[in-house]
């Protein structure tokens, strides 16, 4: 298993300011990797600098031995999907219209859609359960459905690796695990690799073959969700108390906060 994602030194932000500050990592050809910590960390810059939406002031960020900077976007996104975290769609289309957005980085320019692009548009929706709904309007669709179709359109691309920021940050807690399973058992049974922004802790424990935690736009630790998922660690980076045990039926962490109430303190 090689690698197929380093980013190296990176540091970029936004008017001046550095928001993230000299990371450095790697991930893996068929790997399912977190970034997790508090809000104002860093995650969400990280991501948009390794989707490409966020020049890098300093360092590079390597996809299979090449600069993604000098890769050209149309080339980049044959291999690599990007789901943002809201969808917002301005214009009007149907569900099997926006899936097949998907397609667009395989099609030459002025060509028509081919036979194998419909198929692999008819296999995303199938993959994903909106293939029920393809005639419906994406304006009409619920948040968890929408996510569905997102999820769709990336696959739909065919990548090798999909970028995620926070795809669970608007679902309840079915469709939450609904979501993340359908993307583990791409993960397992196709071999895509991962790369997920997640907020809530226990979900990317249970889902995630690695963890980055960051603090302050710096990597405050790395490796197996039950080496990033101490209380020492997140107590220190979160700034709250914590108990973390273990979930009897997959052995991943757990977190669990403890209230103020509880360590004899005033709300």
């Amino acid at each position: 298993m090689g690698e197929l994602l380093r980013v190296d030194d990176l540091t970029c932000g936004y008017n001046g300011t550095e928001v993230i500050r000299g990371i450095s990592f790697s991930v893996n050809d068929g790997e399912f990797a977190g970034i997790i910590g508090p809000n104002g960390s860093g995650k969400t810059t990280l991501f948009r600098a390794i989707a490409g939406v966020l020049k890098a002031w300093r360092g590079r960020i390597i996809y299979r031995g090449r600069d993604i900077a000098l890769i050209h976007h149309s080339e980049l996104a044959k291999e690599v999907a990007v789901l943002p975290q809201l969808l917002e769609v301005a214009f009007q289309f149907t569900v099997e219209e926006f899936v097949m957005m998907g397609r667009y980085p395989h099609i030459p320019r002025f060509g028509r859609t081919t036979r194998r692009d419909l198929v692999e548009v008819e296999k995303a929706m199938e993959m994903t359960g909106t293939l029920s709904m393809r005639r419906r309007m994406i304006s009409e669709l619920s948040g968890g459905e929408r996510q569905r179709c997102l999820l769709a359109q990336g696959l739909a691309q065919e990548p090798r690796l999909l970028l995620l920021d926070e795809p669970t940050a608007h679902l309840d807690i079915g469709h939450q695990i609904e979501a993340l399973d359908l993307v583990k058992g791409l993960n397992r049974e196709k071999k895509l690799t991962v790369l997920v922004v997640l907020h809530d802790l226990n979900l990317a424990g249970e889902y995630c073959d690695r963890l980055l935690l960051l603090s302050e736009g710096r990597i405050h630790s790395s490796g197996k969700p039950k080496n990033v998922l101490t209380y020492q660690a997140i107590e220190e980076v979160y700034k709250t108390v914590v108990v973390v045990s273990t979930n009897p039926i997959s052995s991943s962490p757990y977190v669990l906060p403890v209230p103020k109430i509880f360590r004899g303190e005033k709300a």
